[in-house]
């Protein structure tokens, strides 16, 4: 008992001495209690499917020290952060508790009105907060964002280092539009576009297990796509914390999720760093899509006969790969199927590729999203 009042009797100078560097979630704007999440939060609709929210605030407090403290490798000091999707806020709470040293800035990036007047509060109560009405995938809302002069402060690094500044974090929506954002996102990497433009920026994301298992997915297994090869040839993406710390998904994310909805759950919470070295150089990258797209139809048949896909005439292309003249770490077996195929041997294929005199010109991308939101070709 004795020790009990001896703490307390210093909490209150402890307090006072941390004042400018801590926020408590006690001094921030507080979410409803869980049981009236149903009456402020519509359920049921293919919105509230399709964006689940984290609540738990225990959680949130986990995953914001995973992406932005030690061992994280995109660690820091003076952040300036972008979060989409952050519905009603638990994150965006827990990262404002973090210390003040550690984030400078919180740019929050929700259109949804029922979320808003959650979020407007955080920036009537914290200075560093700005709420931006807007979605985050559209990408005039990035150049919204530099035109309120947000990023003005953002300095521009070279890609040998990772940016210290800059962090973009966004909790994907459950659905079509998640996919292609995240697609999105990793595309921006090699022709440094985006916020590539300021240079090598950290992501950090919640995602749900089928865009995981996609990005994540080995070499011979089904689930290897072209997202695979485009997330691996240019960063490095790796969980921030267990999967198993996120379930069962009720105890921490609203609305639950069916255990048996394998596409969902678990739900993962991954940091992504560019890499210095990339393997798609600029303006390589609609050729890239291109192979990549035409290949993966038919993943898993050997390249010695699904390489005609590519175009009349591409067998040719086989020969090149099989020259005996090349050094021994560019050997290629043309037996092995795309879906088995590493990103050094795309590499190889998509140079000779390149070299090809009657290569096509047209190289159409099909993706509605990168079409109506080409932030690929836009460097702001």
């Amino acid at each position: 008992m004795n020790a009990v009042r001896l703490s307390h009797r210093f909490a209150k100078p402890l307090r006072q001495s941390c004042i400018r560097s801590y926020t408590t979630l006690s001094e921030l704007p507080p979410l409803p209690p869980l049981e009236e999440w149903r009456h402020h939060f519509t359920v049921g609709t293919n919105y509230s499917r399709e964006n689940v929210s984290l609540w738990n605030p225990h959680t949130a407090a986990r995953i914001a020290h995973s992406f932005l403290s030690n061992p994280s490798p995109a660690s820091g000091n003076g952040k300036i952060i972008i979060e989409a999707y952050p519905g009603p806020g638990a994150l965006s709470r827990a990262l404002l508790t973090l210390p003040k040293s550690k984030v400078r800035k919180l740019i929050i990036l929700e259109d949804h009105e029922q979320y808003l007047k959650f979020l407007r509060p955080l920036e009537e109560a914290d200075s560093r907060v700005k709420v931006i009405p807007l979605s985050g995938f559209n990408w005039d809302t990035y150049s919204h964002i530099e035109d309120l002069g947000l990023l003005d402060d953002v300095e521009t690094h070279a890609w040998e280092t990772l940016h210290p500044q800059l962090h973009f974090i966004s909790h994907l929506e459950h659905s079509i539009k998640g996919e292609q954002l995240i697609a999105q996102l990793y595309r921006c990497i090699p022709e440094k576009t985006w916020l590539f433009k300021y240079g090598r920026v950290p992501m950090s994301l919640i995602v749900n297990n089928w865009v995981w298992s996609r990005i994540s997915s080995g070499r011979g297994k089904a689930s290897r796509c072209k997202l695979t090869v485009i997330a691996e040839a240019t960063s490095e993406s790796m969980p921030s914390l267990a999967s198993e710390t996120l379930q069962p998904t009720g105890e921490h994310f609203f609305p639950p999720l069916s255990t048996e909805s394998r596409r969902s759950v678990p739900l993962h919470a991954i940091n992504i760093i560019p890499l210095e070295d990339q393997i798609i150089t600029r303006g390589m990258l609609d050729k890239w899509d291109y192979c990549l797209r035409r290949l993966f139809v038919l993943k898993s048949t050997p390249l010695k006969r699904a390489i005609g896909s590519l175009a009349p005439g591409a067998q040719t292309l086989l020969k090149t790969l099989t020259d005996p003249n090349l050094p021994p770490e560019q050997h290629f077996n043309i037996n092995k199927s795309p879906r088995d195929l590493s990103v050094a041997e795309w590499a190889l294929l998509l140079r000779a590729f390149d070299d090809w005199p009657f290569a096509p010109e047209e190289l159409l991308i099909t993706d509605a999203f990168a079409r109506h939101n080409s932030v690929g070709r836009k460097s702001h």
